[in-house]
């Protein structure tokens, strides 16, 4: 007998939903079947266990995912999961283009559901990269020891903020474009905002 604690608020979105409808109801099921409480959280359907976020679906433009929010933590036995972004940490995808495919691989999904589910029964963490790993370009090193206000205003922001910075500023190949992107950053955090504020 299973539980299922289907939320409206997902039917209601299912209602909406242009792209992915089938698939995402498949996944849906899988879900619930696995007996995962079911939430709506930014805007998406969105899979608990004793209120720990385990995984959410999201539809894209060339695909529907399932996102396991630490699947940087499960074994991956099948090699089938994606890291979203090349700064992911955390989390990591299964995607999917027709209910066929999710139906193959019902089977693989749930084990991977309820590792997930037993990755947060055991209190595991995924290991953040520290921004003190990342390395500080030498233009904004440079930047940060002739503006003691920036570097001030720079380090009083949160490590997640530090980190976008870090990033944005590292991405060109050329000093210029390096130089040219913390010029234009400089107010922002000297107003204590993020790069997307």
């Amino acid at each position: 007998m299973t539980n299922r604690k289907i939320n409206s608020k997902i039917d209601e979105y299912l209602s909406k939903a242009q792209k992915w409808k089938n698939e995402i109801e498949k996944l849906r099921m899988i879900l619930l079947d696995c007996q995962l409480t079911e939430e709506f959280k930014w805007g998406k359907p969105c899979y608990t266990f004793q209120k720990s976020n385990i995984a959410i679906i999201i539809g894209f433009k060339e695909y529907c995912a399932i996102s396991f929010f630490k699947g940087a933590l499960l074994k991956d036995v099948n090699g089938i999961l994606i890291k979203p972004g090349e700064n992911s940490q955390a989390s990591r995808q299964i995607r999917f283009t027709s209910v066929e495919e999710i139906v193959e691989k019902e089977a693989i999904l749930k084990a991977y559901i309820y590792e997930a589910i037993e990755v947060e029964k055991a209190g595991l963490k995924v290991d953040f990269k520290k921004n003190a790993e990342l390395e500080i370009p030498e233009e904004f090193k440079n930047k940060l020891d002739e503006n003691p206000a920036l570097k001030t205003a720079f380090y009083a922001l949160t490590p997640g903020r530090q980190r976008a910075y870090i990033l944005y500023f590292s991405a060109p190949k050329q000093s210029k474009t390096r130089q040219s992107r913390i010029e234009k950053c400089v107010e922002k955090i000297l107003n204590g905002k993020g790069l997307n504020d």
